[in-house]
């Protein structure tokens, strides 16, 4: 048995738990997620004490493996509805920048000219990517100023995996490139700096 999959997983008061058809739902301030669980484990919940638990049907090496994974799936599913998940990405280089508008992002990360949309119309920044359901992009500083001060923003969402997905798909539009550090990184994320080629200079004779 997983010593992870043998914890109860406390559910509080602002989260409301459900089981059906294999199925467990939870809901709460940050929204509502559902996980259909493997049928090798059995999940209950127990109401006199907020607690849900996860248990092996059999000791196959599959369910050992499922058994801890679900019970840290739903685990990140009852934070998640409570309190949410965030990740702030931040944007380095001058002239670039986020924003938004309803449901889309805007990033203008450095490349050359904006292009036009599929109906050929001007786009409004080099990058227009619609924003997932479920998913809150919070814009804290629209635009770079050098290559010291960042745009920020934040990806937010009850689905943790959606929220890293995401913000995953943002960075790789522009990675930071290794000179001075320009392009769109994690909060905190140290990116490894190259030394710029050096040129010698010397008379001929």
């Amino acid at each position: 048995m997983s010593r992870i999959g043998k914890k109860p997983v406390a559910v509080p008061s602002a989260v409301k738990v459900e089981l059906k058809d294999h199925t467990i739902k939870t809901s709460g301030p940050k929204g509502t997620l559902s996980y259909r669980y493997p049928d090798v484990v059995e999940v209950s919940f127990d109401a006199a004490n907020s607690q849900v638990k996860v248990a092996c049907k059999d000791d196959t090496p599959q369910a050992k493996a499922l058994h801890g994974l679900t019970r840290a799936l739903i685990a990140n599913m009852v934070r998640g509805c409570e309190q949410g998940y965030g990740r702030k990405l931040e944007i380095y280089g001058t002239g670039y920048g986020c924003d938004v508008k309803g449901t889309r992002l805007l990033l203008n990360c450095g490349y050359m000219g904006r292009g036009v949309d599929q109906h050929g119309k001007p786009r409004e920044a080099q990058f227009v990517i619609e924003i997932p359901a479920g998913l809150k992009v919070t814009v804290e500083v629209k635009a770079a100023r050098g290559d010291s001060d960042p745009a920020k923003l934040t990806v937010s969402g009850a689905d943790k995996q959606m929220v890293g997905q995401f913000a995953a798909e943002i960075r790789a539009l522009r990675p930071p490139e290794p000179y001075k550090g320009k392009g769109i990184r994690y909060e905190g994320e140290h990116v490894r700096r190259k030394q710029g080629k050096a040129f010698a200079s010397g008379s001929g004779g």
